[in-house]
């Protein structure tokens, strides 16, 4: 999510494909990781947060961004076009949804 956003709250270089501006380490430090069930695409899904970091705004002005999920009323996903930012880690779970949604967005991106 920080490399993708346009702003963060930290001197570093960025990628700046999203409109978005991000906070770096938003939900505390390593010791304050934690696990929840959130809700994306619909269904429920195991949510890891590691130093997870915060969406603080987007363009709202913008047609191809879409909230994905929120937690906590606070967004934790996030699309724009073809680019997906996310505050967890879905790669630390056995859950492969979210994986196979990027497949597919990737694949329409070459078809």
């Amino acid at each position: 999510m920080i490399l993708l956003g346009k702003k963060t709250d930290f001197d570093q270089p960025l990628l700046g494909l999203m409109d978005i501006v991000v906070g770096r380490n938003s939900y505390g430090r390593q010791k304050d990781s934690f696990e929840s069930p959130i809700t994306i695409f619909g269904e429920e899904f195991p949510g890891v947060f590691i130093r997870a970091p915060i969406l603080e705004e987007y363009d709202k002005s913008k047609d191809d961004i879409t909230v994905l999920s929120e937690f906590d009323s606070e967004i934790i996903a996030i699309q724009q076009g073809h680019n997906i930012a996310m505050s967890f880690h879905p790669e630390l779970t056995d859950d492969t949804r979210i994986h196979e949604y990027f497949i597919k967005e990737v694949l329409n991106c070459v078809e």
